[in-house]
């Protein structure tokens, strides 16, 4: 059991499989995590579909806008949308997109992201200094790999729910 050692900066996600722990990186990208953190506590990200899962590469969610399961679901919509807050800037640094990593989504523009982000499956080191990294897969990267694949996947897994551990 990974133990976790600033719950205010942890992140607890239950998945159909059991329960991954995140330690977010507030110190590296301290805007990302701040704004999981605040999606986390309005519970934006509870049922919210894995909506592109490619192998040997990653899983992306937390599109709020289309991707949950309890409104009208439209699974060609996901991916397309974020919160009502504002896009982030960029927040690049030297931590690798290494497994389990978390990375920001975003469109062509660096400043894009949202609420949306992807969990790497493996070391994607061509990412690195070009996507956001704020966060890392502490525990249940088993449940991770577990994660419907397809872009979208024909039955989507979802984020039960997102926690701050320190609200848990």
């Amino acid at each position: 059991m990974a133990e976790i050692k600033d719950p205010e900066n942890t992140i607890l996600m239950e998945l159909k499989d059991g329960t991954v722990k995140i330690e977010l990186l507030p110190d590296v990208a301290p805007k990302h995590v701040e704004r999981m953190k605040e999606l986390a506590r309005a519970g934006a990200y509870d049922n919210v579909v894995f909506h592109r899962v490619i192998d040997g590469f990653m899983a992306q969610t937390g599109d709020v806008s289309n991707g949950n399961m309890d409104k009208e679901f439209n699974l060609r919509m996901a991916g397309t949308g974020g919160s009502d807050l504002p896009d982030l800037p960029a927040e690049f640094s030297k931590v690798p997109h290494a497994r389990g990593s978390i990375g920001a989504a975003r469109s062509s523009n660096p400043n894009s992201a949202n609420s949306q982000f992807f969990i790497n499956f493996k070391d994607n080191d061509f990412l690195n200094g070009q996507y956001t990294v704020y966060g890392q897969v502490i525990e249940g990267m088993e449940h991770v790999d577990a994660i419907a694949r397809g872009e979208p996947p024909a039955e989507p897994d979802r984020m039960i729910s997102v926690k701050v551990a320190a609200d848990a």
